[in-house]
């Protein structure tokens, strides 16, 4: 929706976002949300189940390539759980080496911002755009799975820009959701975001600044993404980008390097998205509201005093431990989920910021239909 910081916070109700209250973290020790099929979702991404007789799209060939997908994730993610850390989800990324001590001399923060975007591609992203620190969306709190504990959320003040980073997830994957396949393309972006995060904070570090890579962990990223003119904020409570819709995955560097801010954009999301209720109604769990946008809290692990549409985190991930995979039902049926290289949908969402977005809304439906995973193999 159009970004306006002081039309959206509700100053007497807004609270800082504890990390812990985030459903995956909930998941771990809430025991309304705990269960035996909430433990089986993450075993089976340890191990995957080898039981070929279950439905398409959830064999053993599927879950192995999702889990070789997250393969990249899940390794810096467990890599320092002895010492109670989960890099990328609740925690920064420490893996950084060092760099100069004497700063690189910046004569340009212009053409400096310029070819941190050019570097930032160049070692794998495939957005990228530039924000103020803005404490808001820091957590208040971070979470220690591995002792179920919360301890205060502190950053480096003189961190005082945000790189936000989004990478795409591939669409032939996703159009075959719900499946253990499709949750390939959510490793792999989380993956690839990853790579990119990492080797961009080192770029940045070996300049002789300060640089820290982060994931889910420490702040919220949708907020810094829509700050940073990425995208809008759409019904489904997800990012929706120019360049891919919905389908991206978002990391943040929080650094020193001095660098010019991005703007928000806006390009008829909210717009859209009022008289739009399609991924609303694909949902299985309902968990998507048909609402208008609101300060409503659905439930603890809504953040407080935002203006917005929001999600039931606890339906939705009720759904996804049922079937033992992550969704995306949500991002294959939004009209914005489309390949923005082809024409017709160029000037398609061109169209859906003006008011012959409500024909765009009728044609649509024959759009972001379920592919057959097994046509995928096939092909």
């Amino acid at each position: 929706m159009e970004y306006n910081e002081e039309k959206i916070i509700d100053k007497k109700k807004f609270e800082r976002f504890n990390q812990k209250n985030d459903i995956f973290n909930r998941s771990l020790w809430d025991e309304s949300i705990k269960n035996n099929k909430t433990v089986k979702f993450y075993q089976d991404y340890i191990k995957p189940p080898e039981n070929n007789k279950r439905p398409e799209g959830f064999n053993h060939k599927d879950y192995a390539i999702r889990n070789a997908g997250w393969f990249m994730s899940d390794y810096f993610s467990d890599s320092k759980r002895n010492k109670g850390r989960s890099e990328g989800f609740t925690n920064t990324f420490s893996v950084q080496k060092q760099g100069t001590f004497t700063k690189y001399k910046i004569e340009s923060t212009t053409e400096l911002t310029k070819e941190i975007k050019v570097v930032g591609k160049k070692l794998g992203a495939d957005l990228i755009g530039i924000t103020k620190f803005n404490p808001k969306w820091i957590y208040s709190n971070k979470y220690n799975r591995s002792e179920n504990k919360t301890s205060e959320n502190t950053i480096d003040s003189s961190l005082k820009n945000v790189i936000v980073i989004a990478n795409q997830m591939d669409k032939e994957l996703i159009d075959t959701a719900p499946s253990a396949l499709s949750g390939t393309a959510t490793g792999l972006g989380y993956s690839n975001d990853l790579s990119s995060a990492l080797s961009l904070s080192q770029y940045i570090i070996n300049l002789g600044y300060q640089a820290v890579a982060s994931q889910n962990d420490t702040a919220l990223s949708i907020p810094l993404a829509i700050e940073a003119g990425l995208g809008e904020y759409a019904r489904n409570g997800l990012l929706i980008t120019k360049e891919f819709g919905p389908r991206v995955r978002i990391s943040k560097i929080f650094t020193d390097l001095p660098l010019e801010h991005d703007k928000p954009i806006s390009f008829g999301v909210k717009n859209y998205c009022s008289i739009c209720q399609r991924c609303a109604n694909e949902c299985p769990p309902r968990a998507i509201s048909f609402e208008d946008p609101s300060t409503k809290q659905i439930n603890v692990s809504n953040i407080k005093g935002i203006k917005k549409w929001s999600v039931n985190a606890e339906k939705c991930f009720k759904f996804w431990a049922s079937q033992s995979s992550d969704c995306s039902i949500c991002i294959r049926v939004c009209p914005y989920n489309k390949d923005f290289d082809k024409l017709t949908h160029k000037i398609g969402i061109k169209i859906a910021n003006t008011p012959l977005r409500k024909i765009l809304i009728y044609f649509d439906k024959f759009f972001g239909k379920r592919k057959q995973p097994q046509l995928w193999w096939q092909k």
